[in-house]
């Protein structure tokens, strides 16, 4: 007989990875848009802040995945 949690392993793991997918999208847009306004409240023409904020929340949200990647390969 099948064991009813060995079923269930695939889509937990399809919904933690579909959450991951929102928390990236979730976390650049909020990145750049924090970037936007203190660009905007310094009056700066270039955006530098909207370039670090998003290029730390990427740097951030790619060493989550693969540190949560590499603990349910085992």
């Amino acid at each position: 007989m099948e064991d009813p949690s060995s079923r269930k392993k695939p889509y937990n793991l399809l919904l933690r990875y579909a959450g991951l997918a929102f928390q990236m999208i979730a976390a650049i847009g909020v990145s750049l848009w924090l970037g936007y306004l203190l660009d905007q409240w310094l009056g700066m023409r270039f955006p530098l802040f909207m370039i670090i904020f998003s290029l730390l929340a990427l740097t951030l949200l790619l060493w989550q995945i693969v540190k949560d990647t590499s603990r349910h390969d085992r």
